[in-house]
């Protein structure tokens, strides 16, 4: 993940977070990878299924490792995906990722767990929420 231009990091956080503007351009500029990440995220099944079938096993790990299945985490970890594995945590709220993402001057990957932290904070919300109304 380190091999995409900082914007493009940049762009999958916009992706994340719903900007369908971007999402698109993702898809239709080279990155569809980032779109099915982006939608993966966002609790897609398609999109996870998609990252599986076209060689992207690691963003779709990333994926649900960061809705906390602990199998994908080892997985990455196994596969030495250091780098994806910071991001889930910093995206948790890991000060000891974040620093590591500063100390390094990764700040487009600091935005993007930002990004990805909101989304999953609202995912919560929106479920909690829907369990609260009374039939």
């Amino acid at each position: 993940m380190i091999n995409y231009p900082p914007k493009i990091i940049l762009a999958l956080g916009e992706a994340i977070d719903g900007n369908d503007k971007i999402f698109y351009w993702l898809m239709k500029n080279g990155y569809p990878e980032l779109a099915a990440l982006a939608n993966s995220i966002q609790a897609n099944e398609e999109a996870f299924d998609w990252l599986m079938k076209n060689g992207f096993q690691s963003f779709a790990a990333l994926s649900n490792a960061i809705d906390d299945d602990k199998k994908s985490y080892y997985w990455l970890k196994k596969h030495n995906y250091e780098l994806l594995m910071i991001i889930c945590d910093a995206s948790k709220g890991d000060d000891f990722s974040l620093k590591w993402l500063e100390e390094r001057n990764l700040k487009e990957f600091i935005h993007l767990c930002l990004k990805i932290r909101v989304k999953k904070l609202q995912q919560q919300k929106d479920y909690s929420d829907y369990h609260k109304i009374h039939f």
